[in-house]
């Protein structure tokens, strides 16, 4: 299966609420994309599809990222777990010198180029996994990615090595399970309109946080 064309075709182009500069391939229709069954997706070569929601955590990160362009002017950005690659495209609009979006996905890099494609941008992007490996970035920048143990203790030990190699770490999360408790600056917080399909809540409060060292 042809990952831009199942992006394309399950997808409608429409703005997040939080961040109507941009337009997104979304499903617009959350339940009969979500709920398919995982043999199904397997069946089809299709990951869970992350990609098609624009998650409060990401959403909260794009905003602040607009609203203070300074934070990413003529840096070089990563956006990791960059899902519909909402991120990168708003440190790009904000004046990015660069930004990747990384994502394991191939249907989640799909929709990041499709993404930038509607929003007049060239979005670079990796299926690499890039934790423990060099952190050739200014400012590293993560939507809503505390939500397994595993994959989050990971990712928190790398951003820290980034921190201490000097680098800007910011994090949008909604409060997910394993976000950490402590080491972050809260630098702002939203009310993000979301899916009761996905969450267990209509509006999710959401922070903006930078990793201290």
């Amino acid at each position: 299966m042809n990952p831009t064309d199942f992006v394309r075709n399950n997808t409608q182009l429409v703005s997040p609420p939080l961040v109507p500069e941009i337009k997104l391939h979304l499903a617009t229709e959350v339940l009969p994309l979500w709920r398919l069954t995982e043999e199904e997706l397997e069946q089809q070569g299709v990951p869970p599809p992350y990609w098609a929601f624009a998650w409060a955590g990401g959403q909260a990160l794009a905003r602040y990222l607009i609203d203070n362009p300074e934070l990413v002017r003529g840096k070089a950005v990563l956006d990791f777990g960059a899902g519909s690659g909402l991120v990168a495209i708003a440190a790009m609009r904000a004046g990015a010198a660069a930004a990747l979006a990384a994502d394991i996905d191939a249907f989640a890099t799909a929709a990041t180029e499709l993404n930038g494609k509607a929003n007049g941008m060239i979005a670079k992007t990796t299926t690499d996994d890039l934790i423990g490996g060099a952190i050739a970035w200014d400012v590293l920048l993560v939507g809503d990615m505390c939500y397994e143990r595993p994959l989050a203790e990971r990712l928190i030990a790398w951003l820290k090595r980034a921190v201490a190699d000097g680098k800007t770490v910011l994090i949008g999360d909604p409060g997910r399970s394993y976000f950490p408790k402590d080491g972050l600056e809260k630098l702002i917080g939203y009310g993000v309109a979301v899916s009761r399909d996905l969450e267990d809540r209509e509006i999710r409060d959401t922070g903006v946080y930078r990793l201290l060292p």
